[in-house]
């Protein structure tokens, strides 16, 4: 008997599959301001999808409201524009009835993290299997520029005019908090960097996030222009890769080692540190994911960027569909009909 489970993606089970990036281009034009991050983004899925082997049918992409939120307009797949932060929450259900479907959701630092925040910090806690990608771009952009979850304190923006006074969110500290499997950040310049990080978000089972810094050219210009620009780029960012020593600057003459639970940047020239000193990146290592994540806020170590965080555990569907086998196994398939006419109620007087 084949049950639930057994219909969950493998993509051996549909052979090879002819699909070319454009297979999956909406024939239509793409009404994003000229020159912002979501082109690069949206690029780059385009890209991934013919690589996973899955047909066209078989894919769902789900958004919010925002200027991200377009995203399905410009899929050539299935898709459900939702309305402001409920993305997840459409996403989950889908994908707990479906299972057999790849199910992604595009949503941006507004939707997702605001309006969003608690449909989010659920979502990571169940470990729901859908790729989560949220365009971060520390402003609310469709609406007009006001301040969002991850503006920067004194940000002056049409809501915050005198400057913003909270302190904005670390998304990836939030998931990794709430559960999330799978955590990453990059941004929209480093095409193949964010490519690689869609193809593991991809081939990930449970919920993987990826946070991608995109520029918004109208009202936030410039905001990762420390971490994105070719001149600054090597000492304030540094790349996670599983198994290698954190290293960075312009000429690779820096690393990251622990004081304690502390990360302190060191000189490998000094005559003191070496390599042998070093955080060796571990992705499977959820104390050393919270580690890296606190660095991001902190002026004195590099932003890290790539994936921080890449563990295994069922996910939420699997779990569902395995109860659901469980329970029809010992009591058989339950019908609609006997549960509407049945004798389980109560008489209002």
């Amino acid at each position: 008997m084949t049950t639930m489970l057994d219909q969950i993606i493998n993509k051996e089970h549909f052979g090879t599959l002819s699909y070319t990036p454009k297979d999956f281009k909406a024939d239509i034009d793409v009404r994003w301001c000229a020159g912002c991050g979501g082109f690069s983004i949206l690029a780059q899925v385009q890209r991934i999808l013919p690589e996973l082997n899955i047909p066209k049918e078989k894919f769902a992409f789900i958004s919010g409201i925002g200027c991200s939120s377009r995203f399905p307009y410009y899929m050539d797949v299935y898709g459900f524009h939702s309305i402001h932060g409920r993305a997840l929450a459409v996403a989950s259900g889908l994908k707990v009835a479906r299972p057999d479907l790849s199910v992604w959701v595009v949503t941006g630092d507004g939707d997702n993290m605001s309006i969003g925040g608690n449909h989010f910090i659920h979502a990571c806690r169940r470990n729901v299997n859908l790729q989560v990608i949220m365009f971060n771009n520390e402003i609310y952009s469709l609406t007009k520029g006001q301040a969002s979850p991850l503006s920067r304190v004194g940000q002056k923006t049409k809501s915050s005019p005198f400057g913003v006074l909270d302190e904005p969110f670390n998304p990836s500290s939030l998931a990794l908090g709430a559960g999330a499997t799978f955590v990453a950040r990059g941004y929209d310049k480093d095409t193949t960097q964010i490519k690689h990080l869609f193809e593991r978000a991809a081939k990930h089972n449970g919920f993987a996030f990826v946070e991608i810094y995109t520029n918004c050219v109208i009202f936030n210009d410039g905001a990762f222009e420390e971490y994105t620009a070719r001149e600054t780029k090597r000492e304030t960012t540094i790349n996670l890769e599983h198994g290698k020593p954190l290293i960075f600057g312009e000429k690779f003459n820096k690393g990251i080692k622990l004081d304690g639970y502390r990360p302190v940047v060191v000189d490998l020239n000094d005559g003191v540190h070496s390599v042998n000193d070093l955080i060796v990146h571990n992705e499977h290592d959820s104390t050393l994911a919270f580690i890296l994540s606190d660095m991001s806020f902190n002026p004195e170590l590099p932003r890290p960027m790539g994936v921080i965080q890449a563990i295994e555990k069922l996910s939420y569907d699997q779990k569902t569909t395995m109860q659901i086998d469980d329970i029809q196994g010992r009591m058989g398939v339950g019908n609609v009909q006997d549960l509407l006419r049945g004798d389980d109620f109560w008489e209002i007087k």
